[in-house]
């Protein structure tokens, strides 16, 4: 478990408002998450590293989400806490779920349902051309399954999931499995549902609990 060595950095991003969510939960969640898990304590063998939310835009977006993934990798040369691993931990809302959903991948395809919060409605369109196709996966190299088993365990009701959308949510995701690939650090991805749906305090000891279950596969 976590302890021994070298801890394990995890980044979080949660997403803003976006068209039919007037309020995004996992922007609440993840702007509070510092706070909460300074009350809580921290997981042995973690580090909670940024906390930031990004603009619910794809193409627009790119660059801001590009120096956020590098901040995670500024270190790998002259900070230890690179060491133990980096873990980037994206949250995105699914308003029509009732559970969480641990995603195990993200496909090379933008084609977005509704205009993203810059206006841009791709369709049919690689988000990364040169990596080919619009059929071109890309997987986690966490285990998912185990993930979702230690989470509902716990109690949560949450499933693994093989598709992210083809909105901002798989967008951004597919941009940071790549970036993870070729940094050497992972990435995850979870969907969660309004704060209609599971309230908002049940959603922050999820996001805790998800941190315990990363921090102890270190």
């Amino acid at each position: 478990m976590g302890s021994e060595g070298p801890a394990v950095t995890i980044h979080v991003t949660g997403f803003k408002k976006f068209h039919g969510v007037s309020e995004n939960p996992t922007e609440t969640i993840v702007s509070n998450l510092k706070d909460y898990m300074k009350k809580k304590g921290l997981p042995k063998g973690m580090i909670l590293g940024s906390c930031s939310i990004l603009d619910t835009a794809g193409q627009g977006a790119v660059v801001p989400l590009y120096k956020t993934l590098q901040s995670a990798v500024s270190t790998k040369d002259s900070g230890s806490s690179y060491l133990g691993g980096v873990i980037w931990l994206h949250f995105g809302v699914n308003s029509s779920a009732t559970r969480f959903a641990i995603e195990n991948q993200a496909i090379n395809d933008s084609t977005f349902r509704c205009p993203d919060e810059m206006g841009w409605k791709p369709q049919k369109v690689p988000i990364v051309p040169t990596d080919g196709g619009i059929s071109r996966v890309r997987q986690t190299t966490l285990p998912v399954e185990d993930i979702t088993k230690a989470l509902a365990k716990m109690g949560y009701e949450v499933t693994t999931s093989e598709d992210a959308g083809r909105f901002v949510c798989n967008y951004v995701y597919y941009h940071s499995l790549r970036f993870a690939e070729r940094n050497g650090i992972k990435s995850l991805f979870v969907h969660v549902p309004l704060f209609s749906a599971i309230d908002e305090m049940t959603q922050m000891q999820f996001a805790a609990s998800l941190l315990e279950v990363l921090a102890s596969l270190h």
